[in-house]
Order: C-alpha cells, then sequence, then structure tokens
C-alpha cells in the first residue's frame, strides 16, 4: 500500500514588495504558529538541536531566526534550551543566552562524557551514544540548515542529529562504515593542507616526513581527503551507501528517545554552501536563498528541501575556482560525486517517514 503523503510548510525566501511584513523573518514567525506546536510542548523541556557553526564560518542560521523560535516556545509554555556537539565558538555568531533567553549548551557536556549508550548491530557501528542532554529533553526541535557535504552529499536534518547529537565515538564508527585512510607518499607534497583541515588535531607528519593519524582523535570526517590537492590522502574504500544507512540507523535512534510526535523538524534554506558547516569556515552560496521548510515528518522535509535546490539555479562562485562539476543527477551529486537521495531511502527504510509530501506556502 502506497503511503500516503505527509504535508510540509513553506516559507519562502521571495518577497512581493518592501515591506517587512513580507521578508522571510516575519514569515518565519507566522509558519511556527501554523506548526501545531503549542500542545506538545507546554510545560516540556525542549531542546532545540542545532549547528552553532566553527571557527570563521559566518553561514549558520541567523540567530534572528533562532530567537524568534526560542520566543515563541516560552510562550508556548516550554522550558527551552538550545544544544550542539561543540559550543565554544557560539557566542561569535550570536549564538548567547542573553541574547536568546536561553541556554546554549554541549549535547554531552563539557567533557563529551554524559551520554547514555544504545548498542547496535551494523558492521562497525556498534554504539549510538545518544548525548545526555538530547536523551533528558521531553521534546526536540531538530533546527537544521541545508547545505551540501563532502561525505553525505547532503546535509540537513539526519546528519544534524546522526552526527550532532552523539559522542565522538558513534561519529567514529558511522565514519568508519566508508572505509579507511591511506596516504600515497609519492603523491605528498607535504603542503600541510589536510593538518589545517583537520578540526580534531587527529594528523601530524614526523620527523622524518610520514604522514600519522591517530585514530583516537580521528573521526573519519574527510576534511584531509577532501582539502589534499594531490589525492594523496585517500579512503581505501567507498562504501556510500554504508555510511548513509549507519547514519540513518544513529538518526533513529536519537529519534526513539523521544515519545512519539514529540520531534519536529525544520530546515533553512539559506546560505546553502559546498560544505558542512563544521568546517569552520564559509564560502559564497551555490544557489540562491530558497526559504524554510517544516514538518512532522522527517523523510518528507528532506525531500522537499533536496528537491528545492536545482543545478540550473547554480551560482557559479559557489563552486571553487577550476573544480568542474559533474554532468549526471542532482547538484550536489555533480559536485561531490555522492547521490543525496540515497540518505533518503535509507532513512525511509527505517521508518523514519515517507518522501512522498505536499508542499504548503505559508505568507
Amino acid at each position: 500500500m502506497a503511503k500516503s503523503a505527509s504535508e510540509v510548510l513553506f516559507a519562502s525566501a521571495s518577497y512581493s514588495r518592501y515591506d517587512a511584513g513580507v521578508t522571510l523573518p516575519a514569515k518565519f514567525e507566522r509558519m511556527i504558529d501554523k506548526m501545531g506546536l503549542e500542545d506538545k510542548v507546554k510545560g516540556k523541556l525542549t531542546v532545540i538541536k542545532m549547528h552553532v557553526g566553527r571557527k570563521i564560518g559566518y553561514t549558520t542560521i541567523h540567530p534572528l531566526f533562532v530567537k524568534s523560535l526560542v520566543d515563541k516556545l516560552q510562550a508556548y509554555g516550554a522550558k527551552v534550551f538550545i544544544a550542539d556537539q561543540e559550543v565554544q565558538d557560539a557566542s561569535v555568531r550570536g549564538y548567547r543566552e542573553e541574547y536568546l533567553g536561553c541556554p546554549v549548551v554541549e549535547v554531552c557536556g563539557v567533557t563529551d562524557k554524559y551520554y547514555y549508550e544504545h548498542p547496535v548491530s551494523y558492521k562497525t557501528l556498534t554504539d549510538v551514544d545518544v548525548g545526555g542532554h538530547i536523551q533528558d529533553a521531553e521534546f526536540m526541535i531538530d533546527l537544521s540548515h541545508v547545505k551540501g557535504h563532502g561525505s553525505c552529499a547532503y546535509g540537513g536534518a539526519c546528519k544534524n542529529l546522526a552526527m550532532g547529537c552523539v559522542t565522538t565515538r558513534t561519529r567514529q564508527q558511522i565514519h568508519g562504515l566508508e572505509g579507511g585512510l591511506e596516504w600515497d607518499s609519492e603523491k605528498c607534497t607535504h603542503c600541510q593542507q589536510c593538518i589545517k583541515g583537520c578540526n580534531h588535531n587527529a594528523n601530524s607528519f614526523s620527523a622524518d616526513g610520514e604522514y600519522r593519524v591517530n585514530f583516537h582523535h580521528c573521526t573519519y570526517c574527510q576534511h584531509c581527503v577532501k582539502v589534499c590537492p594531490t589525492g594523496a590522502v585517500v579512503m581505501d574504500d567507498n562504501r556510500f551507501d554504508d555510511f548513509q544507512a549507519g547514519m540513518a540507523i544513529a538518526t533513529k535512534t536519537v529519534v526513539d528517545t523521544f515519545d512519539k510526535d514529540s520531534v519536529y523538524y525544520i530546515n533553512f534554506l539559506t546560505n546553502i554552501t559546498a560544505l558542512c558547516d563544521c568546517w569552520g569556515l564559509s564560502t559564497p552560496p551555490l544557489v540562491p536563498d530558497i526559504g524554510i521548510m517544516s514538518s512532522w515528518d522527517m523523510v518528507a522535509v528532506e525531500r522537499a528541501s533536496v528537491d528545492a535546490i536545482k543545478v540550473e539555479n547554480l551560482l557559479p562562485n559557489g563552486v571553487p575556482t577550476g573544480v568542474e562539476l559533474g554532468t549526471e543527477g542532482h547538484l550536489f551529486q555533480r559536485l561531490h560525486g555522492r547521490d543525496p537521495f540515497v540518505q533518503l531511502a535509507k532513512l525511509e527504510e527505517q521508518g523514519l517517514g515517507t518522501q512522498e509530501y505536499t508542499l504548503k506556502e505559508t505568507y
């Protein structure tokens, strides 16, 4: 039996006149009231899971929108806080309690040791450690910034949970599904880009010039692979489907710690860049701003988001100079060589929703 389509709310970034009331922030406030959250969050400890960015990145969700959401939830009677994997750089982008009106905390605490273990069994993925500050909440808003991603092609609601609600150990296991790292000494020029590109201080060159990886710290995020200009650092396998399956399993594990209808998904399709915000840098957008989408159905809002990002709307400055795009598939597939629709299929297989959706625009 075919699944019925899920409703996805949509607030467009387009505007009809020079009037604050028709701009995206105003539309978002009206959109929140149409989400049906008030009775769901009243009196409940409510976590907004988002990516607050790193280093000198500046294209995360603007704090103005985050404050609007916090204010609305608090007006509904929710006890609100914001959580992310790392928050030490949050204030640089304006995510401060003084402005937002709620705490901003690490999902696993300041030592990354506050979590709940959930055993799973999928190849190298055996432990989904859900952050304590996520699992302790009674309701969750999955507030995601949509962008491209070098490992999974597309980063949105799924990645925000699968990689952002868990420990370093779990992220290692998920990335480990893709394969291991290999270094080719003959191709290496020792330019140090791989060292600069690592967010976890997991790699180095020895005194005799040998590339070394500290796999205790390495999360297999492939930043070193992506930035290497000569192809000296590569993955020894490309088990893309396995990686996407692992992401879906981790996502389901996180979602299953909440009661039914206690997770809501909001995707921001603004400043849609080639790479994830975890890189700690920002590049020009790949396409013009599209708007905001939301739904009770993760798979539906993810599919609607991916569908809205079209190759014919490409802004050339969003692609690095000298990089040639592929000629087939979605824009993210042409850029990263990976099909973003695989992620949606894996989420659907885990029972997290349907790719069938109807778009309802809010004005």
